[in-house]
């Protein structure tokens, strides 16, 4: 596996710290253990712990050598086998006991108390399902970010919940509405299915999102960007590393100020002290 080299890591921080506005991140930690192409991170619930989805190959292959790992929030890892056997997971939710798992033509559910696959849910016509979220009441939301759609699941029952959704990826269920990155925007999707752009112009396709409080987001984007985005829409460029590490789906601990940020081809996470 390849490591990020120290010159890397210097740019990276340096990136962080400069800010280009009113917020700024600041990088605490990365992982020195090699993480096997991690794409997704989400806390653990009332555990210093995080669970990481480990593709471990390539993105839309289905070669049973990914899987999701557990590591410390401090960077150390507890388990990188944690659950094995998957193909290429992604984006990841959690409800109740259950972790969902999005596994390019399938969402996988984990219980976690008993640490193994209870089942898995084929996604029909899907082609690469990307992030999942999961509201209140159960419902589970899925992206296929190469087929512009969201799918919704109701009792491992899988329908095209939303079509022409560009190359939709991040997600993330708030109350009765849906927040969707669609390719540059950031939508929000009511429960009539009602869609108000809320941002628009990203530099490159959204890929993680998760709220700040207050209205705000965090975005991420895959080539290596992270925005904040206001209530209003406008943007803010907290971190521009394009050619240095990948920024994939983060988790974001608002307790803390904390970002996790898994880098993907960089096979590492890092946190990010969110000021």
């Amino acid at each position: 596996m390849k490591r990020i080299s120290v010159f890397i890591s210097a740019l990276a921080l340096m990136a962080s710290v400069t800010g280009y506005g009113q917020h700024t991140i600041v990088e605490q930690w990365r992982t020195t253990d090699s993480i096997p192409v991690p794409e997704s991170v989400l806390p653990v619930p009332h555990r210093n712990e995080l669970y990481v989805s480990l593709i471990d190959g390539n993105g839309n292959e289905k070669d049973g050598k990914g899987g999701v790992g557990i590591i410390y929030k401090n960077g150390k890892v507890k388990d990188l086998n944690w659950i094995a056997g998957l193909n290429a997971p992604k984006g990841m939710a959690l409800h109740k006991r259950f972790l969902y798992v999005a596994d390019i033509t399938d969402v996988v559910v984990i219980d976690v108390k008993a640490s193994k696959v209870v089942k898995t849910i084929p996604v029909p016509g899907s082609v690469f399902l990307n992030d999942v979220t999961v509201d209140k009441k159960g419902t589970v939301y899925v992206s296929d970010t190469r087929q512009n759609k969201v799918y919704k699941i109701t009792g491992d029952e899988p329908e095209v919940y939303l079509e022409k959704a560009t190359s939709a990826n991040g997600l993330k269920a708030m109350g009765t509405d849906l927040y969707i990155l669609a390719g540059k925007e950031l939508w929000k999707v009511d429960k009539n299915k009602n869609k108000t752009v809320i941002a628009s112009g990203l530099e490159q396709g959204g890929d993680g999102l998760e709220p700040a409080g207050n209205g705000d987001f965090i975005v991420t984007c895959w080539p290596g960007i992270i925005y904040y985005i206001s209530p209003t829409g406008s943007l803010q460029k907290m971190l521009d590393v394009q050619g240095i590490m990948n920024t994939a789906d983060l988790a974001y601990d608002p307790v803390t100020k904390t970002m996790y940020v898994p880098t993907f081809n960089n096979y590492s996470v890092v946190a990010f002290e969110f000021k």
